[in-house]
């Protein structure tokens, strides 16, 4: 049986589209406060996953010998948009390290600001390496390597020790045994894991508390979630919903989105943390769900999502996004 609907999107008196999914809400020991579909199949979480693997920056002393502070901690957990804030941030990274956009192993693509975009149109430039979403997660790994004495050479491949250690972290934080049999090659080229969303929440709401976790792996949690806090503009961009989460409610919930419909974050207060999943990769569906999610301890971030009404390019009011039957009650229990 297949995920059920979380969000519906209706015109007029009828439901036009349906997006299903699953969800997991979990406190540090794995325990589920609520879920909806099927929450122990593993998915990629794709770039959600970047503050856990930024802990390895923190933990093996890199940040610190790079003199990173807490704006090159926000990079490195980041899905930029590629604004020159981003990119003379991670090219400021990689001198430190004393190395150059040449070492990026993370490709190319237009900056996903707009604004940014056609700043290089005008200029007639091409986008660099720099521009990439991932470049500062890259930036920090080949930091790692310095520090750590490692080839830079070949950082992006599993078998490196960067990417061996982690893995190592992120078993660790989401209690899963990882390996070649749920390992895949994420858009940037490292590997990614898969793991169930129940384990992934499981690793945000320790990412929160630093509950079960030894002292050194909690003041790197520490370190990466109060970066993102301190600035949630360089996770993202201005505008959107991983960014704006953060700056409105700082200290009390941690976000961050991943390809194909992939969300997950944190209720700290509440010691809980959250993954979710749409099975068609629609971002508008997984950010509505998310949405959701917060609001339940946090009631004002409902205005942080996509509008609730649809309207058409004239201004008319033609539908509406709303939460399914199964999401409100899977989070009955969050109120």
């Amino acid at each position: 049986m297949g995920n059920p609907v979380l969000v519906e999107l209706a015109r007029g008196p009828l439901v036009e589209s349906r997006h299903a999914g699953a969800l997991a809400v979990a406190d540090a020991d794995g325990r589920l406060a609520a879920a909806a579909g099927d929450v122990a199949a593993p998915v990629f979480p794709r770039s959600a996953v970047k503050p856990l693997q930024a802990l390895a920056l923190v933990e093996t002393g890199a940040a610190e010998a790079a003199g990173f502070g807490e704006r090159e901690i926000a990079a490195a957990c980041a899905s930029h948009t590629g604004t020159r804030a981003h990119t003379a941030l991670v090219g400021s990274m990689l001198a430190r390290a004393g190395l150059d956009v040449r070492a990026l192993a993370c490709g190319c693509h237009e900056p996903m600001d707009a604004e940014a975009a056609r700043e290089l149109i005008r200029a007639g430039a091409a986008p660099s390496a720099l521009h990439h979403n991932c470049s500062g997660k890259h930036a920090a790994m080949l930091a790692t390597a310095v520090h750590m004495r490692e080839p830079t050479e070949g950082y992006w491949r599993p078998d490196h020790p960067v990417q061996r250690r982690i893995e190592a972290v992120l078993g660790e934080m989401s209690g899963c045994r990882l390996g070649a049999e749920v390992r895949g090659i994420d858009g940037c080229s490292v590997p990614n894991w898969a793991m169930p969303l129940a384990a992934l929440a499981r690793a945000f709401a320790r990412l929160a508390t630093g509950r079960g976790l030894m002292p050194a792996r909690a003041e790197a949690c520490r370190r990466v979630r109060e970066a993102c806090w301190a600035h949630p503009e360089l996770v993202a961009g201005p505008g959107w919903l991983v960014s704006e989460a953060m700056r409105r409610l700082p200290g009390r919930v941690l976000v961050k989105s991943g390809a194909e419909g992939v969300y997950c974050g944190a209720l700290a207060e509440r010691g809980l943390g959250f993954a979710l999943k749409i099975d068609d990769g629609a971002r508008r569906a997984a950010e509505a769900v998310t949405v959701e999610v917060l609001a339940r301890a946090h009631p004002e971030a409902r205005r942080l999502g996509p509008p609730a009404t649809l309207v058409n390019w004239r201004g008319l009011e033609v539908g509406r996004m709303r939460p399914a039957a199964a999401l409100v009650q899977a989070l009955e229990g969050l109120a």
